[in-house]
């Protein structure tokens, strides 16, 4: 199990804070006493959430940033800092989505995903290494689509990869620097979230999370629980180790899989209304909250798989398969 600690003497950062699982962590992380420092571009809506964490009776300050924006994000870790104090844990979540297949996406569209879900994760970290404790720590939100790619996501899935790769560099450059500050990343399956409501969709019908779903405070306390034990890798859910093991033993199956049932599988029968806003360039001030409209299918608890262990527990399992189809096929040889 791993040890407690105690949050009310921390000072916590969050990208993203203000919506879905940034604002289910920051309010997480309230409840516990730590200081908040919260990111996010809507400026009423970071007053609401601040206001929600100060009735906890702890300290918050905001900043209305876009993490596309790298300068803003530096401009915000010194402001916390010199606010709060020192930071201990910063959390990168802020993201954009589009649906969309690629042939209809637009290049405009692909970048603004990739600038906000990827690159502000690394805006998030270089600020983040200028104002961490010396034993700080970084964790990074991913998802079960950092190890597979789904239809009509190409952008998202794309930083989602990003994301998982950079953070192993930098984790690498931090043992080699016998730094102490320690980066977990979390990789999520599908979360009851308001990006459903707001993301920009060039399909036909309300698009929807594909598979199990989650509330956002699932996510949060797998945060919660990265930030005790500083672990590298955590799964959560499920269908997130499914879907990781599954790419990892029969990627040909998931193509198929996932060609067949997946561009289905993320829409509703709800035709798309002509007036829907999307928040890709802009915030939509009024749908930020915790959750989404899924709240009738989302499973309020789930397992989290150390994804160090995990994956040595698939190896060893396969090791002992090939072990014992070995020794059959040599029994069966030995009696002819």
């Amino acid at each position: 199990m791993a040890k407690q600690r105690d949050f009310a003497s921390f000072t916590v950062v969050v990208t993203g804070a203000t919506a879905g699982v940034g604002r289910a962590t920051a309010l997480a992380f309230g409840r516990q006493g730590a200081r908040l420092g919260l990111i996010a571009r809507d400026a009423e809506a970071l007053k609401t959430v601040a206001a929600e964490i100060r009735a906890f009776s702890t300290e918050c300050a905001i900043a209305a940033v876009d993490v596309a924006d790298a300068d803003a994000v530096e401009n915000a870790a010194a402001q916390f800092a010199a606010e709060l104090g020192p930071i201990d844990i910063w959390v990168n979540d802020a993201m954009l989505t589009v649906f969309s297949p690629i042939s209809r996406i637009t290049p405009q569209e692909f970048r603004r995903v990739t600038e906000v879900t990827y690159l502000g994760v690394v805006h998030g970290c270089m600020a983040a290494l200028r104002v961490l404790k010396p034993r700080g720590q970084i964790i990074n939100i991913g998802s079960a689509l950092a190890y597979r790619g789904i239809p009509l996501q190409s952008a998202y899935c794309g930083a989602k990869h990003a994301i998982r790769g950079f953070t192993a560099s930098l984790r690498t450059e931090l043992e080699h620097d016998n730094s102490g500050i320690a980066v977990s990343l979390l990789e999520l399956p599908a979360m009851n979230t308001p990006q459903f409501d707001w993301a920009r969709t060039h399909m036909p019908r309300q698009p929807k999370p594909m598979g199990t779903i989650y509330q956002p405070e699932v996510a949060s306390a797998a945060v919660l629980r990265a930030a005790r034990s500083r672990a590298r890798e955590y799964w959560v859910g499920n269908s997130t180790l499914l879907t990781i093991v599954g790419n990892m033993i029969a990627p040909w199956y998931m193509d198929r899989f996932l060609a067949h049932g997946a561009v289905e599988g993320q829409e509703t029968s709800r035709d798309v209304s002509p007036d829907r806003r999307d928040n890709l360039f802009q915030p939509v001030t009024d749908l930020h909250r915790t959750h989404g409209r899924f709240g009738g299918q989302a499973r309020a608890s789930a397992a989290v798989y150390p994804g160090d262990t995990t994956r040595a527990a698939i190896v060893m399992a396969g090791a002992a398969a090939f072990l014992l189809l070995g020794v059959a096929l040599a029994r069966f040889v030995s009696k002819d």
